[in-house]
């Protein structure tokens, strides 16, 4: 069952307050649109019907009209004739032709009444139906306005997120390389003293030597 039960409810809504109540705003505008172009397939059909009929009515009252003015010759040729009843009978017929021409001339009225009030609706139908198809197109581009700021910051973030990474990594390699130094200095370090006590074992082995020598050259 649509939403609107006639063309005055849709012509008399507040889109914009029935939005704003909705749960789901964008589903309730596609809803209101399709309700709208359906029953403005509608109201034109209606109109179109009625164009055909009025159409026809206006070739009947043509049609009619020649009639009246046919009846009224034959009674004028009747009378000058003589012939006061064929007269009567020609006018009675006339008459006949007159009063279905005022019958069918008050249904064209009526149908000029309604197809200028269908004009009418229509117009405002379409007012309306422009109005909700501006507001759906503004649902779609504050969606798609959203949809392209989440996607900014989402490679915003991912940026952001790589960029950590990468100064981190460059700190730990700075951290390596400075470690590394210091590795290198305290093997130097650990090397040189080494060295010296090396250095001062030989002594002590030259020391040793010299003094075995010089006894030899006393006791010999």
């Amino acid at each position: 069952m649509g939403m609107f039960s006639r063309l005055t409810d849709i012509i008399n809504a507040n889109i914009n307050s029935l939005l704003e109540k909705a749960e789901n705003p964008e589903k309730l505008i596609r809803l209101i649109i399709q309700e709208m172009e359906e029953t403005l397939v509608e109201v034109r059909s209606q109109a179109a019907k009625s164009i055909a009929e009025k159409k026809t009515l206006t070739r009947k009252l043509r049609s009619l009209e020649t009639k009246v003015t046919d009846w009224q010759n034959k009674a004028e040729l009747a009378l000058a004739k003589g012939r006061e009843d064929l007269a009567r009978s020609a006018l009675i017929e006339k008459q006949k032709s007159e009063q279905e021409f005022d019958s069918l001339q008050q249904e064209m009225i009526s149908i000029d009444e309604m197809l200028n009030g269908v004009q009418d609706d229509c117009s405002r139908l379409q007012e309306k139906l422009a109005e909700a198809k501006r507001r759906q197109e503004s649902f779609t581009l504050r969606q798609k306005s959203a949809e392209v700021r989440l996607k900014a910051r989402q490679t915003i973030d991912t940026g952001n997120i790589d960029n950590a990474i990468a100064k981190f990594e460059r700190y730990q390699q700075k951290v390596d390389e400075v470690e590394a130094q210091v590795e290198a200095y305290d093997l130097g370090k650990n090397q040189s003293l080494e060295s010296q006590f090396a250095e001062l074992e030989n002594q002590d082995l030259i020391d040793e030597q010299l003094q075995q020598m010089k006894k030899k050259v006393v006791n010999g």
